[in-house]
């Protein structure tokens, strides 16, 4: 597919993401790294990693998509978001690209390849500012029978998520807000088009995760919470994970406080009374199993990111025989 939309007087709109950009030549998007260049779309850093790195697939958090497996994991520099807490704000906040490095997407595929990675994780910074590099080695990547996976903002446009169904098999979507103006004031995003992709990403049969950074005095109202939980188990579904995550000072907000354990838990609760069947606390040293929602049956028992039981290679409980929702092969 094109990225971009041919415009008037040499402008283009840029349609990766929901910011729609509209370039005047030589201009570049919000994102610092999409550019109009004589009237096409040029991704910058295509090609030109700023970080990569061998991860467990539950530190994306991926709990319900091959567990105990690694991922290669990648991101370039840049960001359509401006998140005052992003612990990656290094790279994500900076257009600085080292352009000595190039790395195709067939040295990616082979290397995943020649090291037996079940799949490739597009994350560090937003992967949908680098659409047009992920979806390369994602194409190749599912040839060779590797998955993909986005840990992402959710601020793709509808045209891209339709696009990316055709290649990526997971994302970890974060839900930051259920607050419009802290989205579209403080993040530079909006909730309503973060909830809008969640829902087209879960139709498309993309297996999505959903991730809330609790920062107490920013997120974690009572209304708040228990409508986030109201939004995933009635228009995503009761089984769609939600990792309910511990907030820790970085960039911007480094005086703001930890958040409580209590916090989490008073979270938890809620999650588990709107009927979410599966609910996990992060960041912290609280377990984090996975039980069947039917019998109440221990399936997976993690310790930190490691997979100390694991009695579900078949995607059923060996008790009840019910299927676990995710991707287990």
């Amino acid at each position: 597919m094109d990225y971009y939309v041919t415009l008037l007087d040499d402008k283009i709109k840029c349609i990766l993401c929901r910011h729609y950009c509209h370039l005047k030549n030589t201009q570049v998007g919000v994102c610092k790294v999409n550019k109009n260049e004589n009237g096409k779309l040029k991704n910058l850093v295509y090609s030109h990693l700023s970080a990569y790195n061998i991860d467990p697939i539950e530190k994306k958090p991926l709990f319900h998509f091959l567990p105990g497996t690694l991922t290669l994991s990648l991101g370039t520099v840049g960001c359509n978001f401006a998140c005052p807490f992003c612990q990656n704000w290094r790279i994500s906040q900076s257009n600085n690209i080292d352009k000595s490095v190039s790395t195709s997407p067939p040295q990616i595929v082979e290397l995943a390849k020649r090291y037996k990675y079940s799949s490739i994780a597009y994350t560090y910074n937003e992967p949908t500012i680098f659409y047009p590099y992920a979806k390369d080695i994602g194409v190749l990547a599912k040839e060779q029978g590797i998955k993909n996976i986005f840990v992402s903002n959710g601020f793709q446009s509808p045209e891209v998520i339709r696009d990316m169904a055709n290649w990526l098999d997971g994302a970890n979507i974060d839900l930051k807000s259920w607050n419009e103006k802290y989205y579209k004031k403080v993040l530079k995003g909006g909730l309503e088009a973060v909830k809008d992709t969640l829902r087209l990403m879960v139709s498309e049969g993309i297996w999505v995760e959903v991730t809330t950074l609790l920062i107490e005095g920013d997120n974690d109202t009572q209304k708040e919470l228990e409508e986030m939980a109201s939004f995933i188990a009635n228009e995503l579904g009761k089984y769609v994970p939600w990792h309910l995550s511990a907030f820790h000072p970085d960039y911007k907000m480094k005086e703001h406080s930890h958040t409580k354990i209590e916090t989490l838990q008073r979270a938890y609760k809620i999650a588990k009374e709107a009927g979410l069947y599966y609910v996990y606390l992060g960041n912290v040293t609280l377990p984090q199993d996975t039980y069947c929602p039917k019998c109440g049956n221990l399936l997976i028992g993690r310790s930190g990111y490691n997979i100390a039981i694991d009695k579900i290679k078949s995607g059923k409980c060996p008790k009840c025989k019910r299927e676990i929702e995710g991707v287990w092969q």
